[in-house]
């Protein structure tokens, strides 16, 4: 039997020995017939090398199984990466929430060569922010993510972007067009998780569902309406959900499509804020005549949905882990910028449900 010493010895060994036996760029040239310096081309994308030649280099990459040390190729040019956050600018405790965990992760990125930059932009006006993405110069922005509803306007300017070689990522809320690359949790699942929730919380009362989102041009609470219709008609017959509310993050607005649609609908049993910031639509719903027991849920973990919960204000969050939001974010940039891949279920952002319990 191995002692623990010598366990860790054989297993250094056989590390060394994979290390050993990695293929080189000098393997490749041989197997290919070319020279390192094409190779170096073929590798790093750049012109003047023909099309059989690429195609050599290419064979006998998976013939030998050859992958790139990105990380080291990147140290040897001393190459950096900027990222830009676009967030929407009306955002509130959720927003802040984000930009909290991309200063915290200032240092950690710093050792990868790696700095990101917080812009935000109205989220309500496509031609503003398709004009930001068209300002960004790919020679200092080496990557985009991109918190904003799917206007045509924004994605052609992404779309743009791209051709002009800065890695672009739809996050949090996504793009039709971009399914394979964003970052954010399945909005369809979530709000078919609410609905889960909200008819077992309703399970013996019968009655209407008020929803409430900023807005539903934007695809996340679009997609988690879609989820929770589905779910609710399906399997709780005994409750209606009513149109969307859209508050567009105005409280005054808020006020008074809250207050109206409460007063004309005396049969809400639950509650369900549909959009990342739950601050303004659950301070309205304090001050109308509500049965203390009708059912609420919100998304999102912020210090006002903590409180809430722990006081009663809230009966669930469904919430996705903003950290683990950044991180995915930024290493999903790099590897696009590097045309390498990422780990997918390392970026596979959970649907998590919070009660005053699991806090």
């Amino acid at each position: 039997m191995l002692q623990t010493s010598d366990k860790l010895s054989a297993s250094s060994d056989s590390y060394d020995d994979r290390l050993m036996l990695r293929p080189t760029t000098k393997d490749l040239a041989k197997a290919a017939g070319v020279s390192r310096a094409t190779v170096d081309r073929v590798l790093n994308g750049r012109d003047g090398v023909k099309k059989n030649t690429v195609e050599k280099v290419n064979a006998a990459i998976k013939e030998l199984g050859f992958t790139r040390n990105i990380q080291a190729a990147n140290l040897a040019k001393s190459k950096r990466y900027r990222f830009v956050f676009a967030l929407p600018r009306s955002g509130d405790e959720f927003l802040q929430e984000i930009i909290q965990h991309i200063r915290d992760g200032e240092e950690a990125f710093a050792q990868e060569q790696i700095w990101c930059d917080v812009h935000q932009i109205d989220e309500n006006d496509p031609h503003s922010i398709a004009s930001f993405l068209g300002s960004l110069d790919p020679d200092i922005v080496t990557g985009v993510a991109i918190m904003a509803p799917e206007y045509p306007q924004v994605r052609d300017a992404i779309f743009r972007l791209k051709e002009r070689g800065v890695a672009a990522l739809p996050f949090i809320a996504n793009q039709t067009t971009m399914d394979t690359d964003w970052i954010g949790i399945d909005n369809k699942a979530a709000g078919a998780t609410a609905a889960v929730l909200l008819g077992r919380f309703c399970a013996n009362k019968s009655g209407s569902i008020l929803v409430i989102a900023e807005s539903m041009q934007s695809r996340d609470s679009l997609e988690r309406r879609l989820g929770f219709d589905a779910e609710l008609c399906a399997c709780f017959p005994n409750l209606t959900a009513l149109p969307s509310l859209e508050t567009y993050g105005d409280k005054e607005r808020a006020d008074k499509i809250i207050t109206n649609i409460v007063r004309n609908n005396p049969k809400i049993v639950g509650i369900y804020v549909i959009s990342s910031e739950a601050r303004v639509p659950l301070t309205t719903l304090e001050g109308l005549p509500l049965a203390p027991e009708v059912v609420r849920i919100a998304h999102e973990r912020t210090p006002f949905t903590v409180a809430a919960l722990h006081d009663g204000r809230l009966d669930c969050v469904i919430a996705q882990n903003t950290g683990h939001l950044v991180r995915s974010a930024t290493r999903k940039l790099k590897a696009i910028s590097d045309k390498s891949i990422t780990h997918t279920q390392q970026d596979r952002i959970r649907v998590e449900i919070l009660m005053r319990t699991n806090l």
